[in-house]
């Protein structure tokens, strides 16, 4: 057992194994996670300071002009961009990057690597088995990347830079639901809430188990977790939707953040506008 320097909490160094171990290391990871990105919201930063309205309007425009750019400069111009604002917003560069690339080729490259070898044109790469990667191909493929890795990091950087609650408010400005922002933010709301009860429920779970669980034991345990989760989050909605409706709840939650406009944002609006023209001119 060793000492974090920083946190003075004690860690254990040995490996953890067994799914009990593994589950509540996840669960703790993602609320790490989950609080990490309220503190770069709450950060002194660019976009923190932008009404969220703004932020919103102006993350569907750049979508937008990455989605209609043929260009692969300009879709590179505009990541770049992202990773500028990025900077300006205080948000860590390692965290942002990682984030964005260590899922993101597996998931695209699953559709993008055949691209490689099934669009026509001149061969770039012959590879054994008869294989041939075109020019065609491969300028597909990194189309797919960049839009992909830049769309990504723009909505990240919305995430990250704007409390969950007001991005939801700020859905009004594009006439979304009411019902379809309430059904987003309590899910919001609940994931986390759930994983609260069921870190706990390991927890319990662990603090009575005395040296290491069969494979049989540890799936009895899954099963029975899965349905007492279950029951507890349907006999939870039932106690939350009464209470919203005893505090005076008819059908939109109400919050107590105020937007308004300011002179920064009239600029900020303009410039993304600016951009956004450049590129899809450029882009053609």
């Amino acid at each position: 057992m060793t000492v974090d320097a920083q946190s003075k909490i004690p860690t254990h160094t040995h490996k953890r194994n067994g799914f009990i171990e593994r589950t509540l290391s996840d669960i703790s990871h993602t609320f790490e996670q989950s609080l990490f990105a309220e503190e770069i919201a709450r950060r002194p930063g660019l976009l923190q300071t932008i009404d969220p309205r703004v932020k919103v309007l102006s993350l569907i425009a750049l979508l937008i002009a990455v989605g209609l750019s043929r260009n692969l400069p300009v879709i590179a111009g505009l990541y770049v961009v992202a990773l500028i604002l990025a900077r300006l917003s205080l948000v860590p560069m390692g965290f942002f990057v990682k984030r964005v690339w260590l899922f993101m080729p597996f998931f695209t490259g699953v559709i993008a690597l055949p691209a490689l070898f099934i669009t026509p044109g001149p061969p770039l790469v012959q590879l054994p088995l008869g294989l041939v990667i075109t020019q065609t191909g491969a300028q597909t493929a990194l189309f797919l990347l960049m839009r992909v890795s830049t769309s990504v990091s723009l909505g990240i950087l919305l995430i990250l830079t704007t409390p969950w609650n007001s991005v939801l408010k700020a859905l009004g400005v594009l006439r979304v639901p009411d019902m379809f922002v309430l059904i987003l933010g309590m899910t919001y709301r609940y994931i986390y809430l759930l994983l609260h009860t069921t870190n706990d429920m390991f927890l319990s779970r662990q603090s009575r188990v005395v040296g290491r669980l069969s494979s049989a034991e540890e799936r009895r345990i899954i099963a029975a977790s899965a349905g007492t989760l279950l029951s507890k989050s349907l006999h939870l909605s039932s106690e939350v939707y009464l209470a919203m409706q005893s505090r005076g709840f008819r059908g939109y939650p109400r919050t107590m953040d105020t937007f308004k406009m300011r002179g920064s944002d009239w600029v900020a609006s303009g410039i993304v506008a600016v951009i956004v023209l450049v590129a899809i001119w450029l882009g053609r």
